[in-house]
């Protein structure tokens, strides 16, 4: 995939979702926070927080001696999610654009993290879970809910940016999917929740993973 292909493909994901920031549509595939257990204190990091509804009930988890970080793309998203947090009163609360390949924070400096619904945007998802890795420290564990595939998708739809954009076109088979996790160094990965279903044709997966960083 060319560098053009690339930087066209992130341009329509950012365009997707400023529009999106505009309704209240979900763009939820799964309930990470149940899974997550969260402590007290802990400092938790929501990779694609969108409008920041599952940062903010974070941020209330973790209470006033922990800290939610939602990164998302899109500023549109984040302005929207920090209207919310101001609506609540939440102060213990941060929302940073950026891109889940190259995180913007220094090694082991959360607890926990979660994801949803965004990983399968990413051009190279190793990267994302190495980052994430490096990010967590030692003991520490991600919940993700993401879309992959039970076989792989055409070339055509791969490079496709609007495919990309409409969370298809970046789906990768669940095998590639776990394997981008296990090269990262996580361990103990367990498949919380599992779902098959049918998209433009294909034979899709909704999957929650669940994994720690050993300490």
């Amino acid at each position: 995939m060319g560098v053009n292909n690339v930087n066209e493909i992130k341009n329509k994901v950012e365009l997707r979702y400023a529009k999106e920031s505009e309704n209240e549509s979900n763009l939820s595939c799964g309930n990470n926070l149940s899974f997550l257990e969260l402590e007290s204190g802990d400092r938790v990091l929501d990779l694609g927080c969108g409008r920041g509804i599952e940062t903010i009930d974070a941020a209330k988890l973790v209470g006033e001696s922990g800290k939610a970080v939602g990164l998302d793309l899109t500023s549109n998203m984040l302005n929207v999610a920090e209207e919310n947090a101001k609506k609540q009163n939440i102060a213990n609360i941060e929302f940073v654009v950026g891109d889940i390949e190259n995180l913007p924070f220094e090694n082991e400096s959360f607890n926990a993290a979660m994801s949803n619904c965004v990983i399968n945007h990413a051009r190279d998802k190793s990267r994302v879970y190495q980052e994430i890795h490096r990010v967590l420290k030692d003991g520490g564990k991600f919940v993700v809910s993401d879309a992959v595939t039970k076989s792989p998708l055409p070339e055509s739809i791969k490079n496709d940016p609007l495919q990309w954009a409409s969370c298809f076109g970046g789906a990768i088979t669940e095998k590639e999917y776990l394997s981008s996790i296990k090269k990262a160094g996580f361990k103990e990965i367990e498949i919380l929740k599992r779902r098959e279903y049918l998209k433009n044709g294909y034979a899709f997966i909704s999957l929650t993973i669940r994994a720690y960083k050993a300490r």
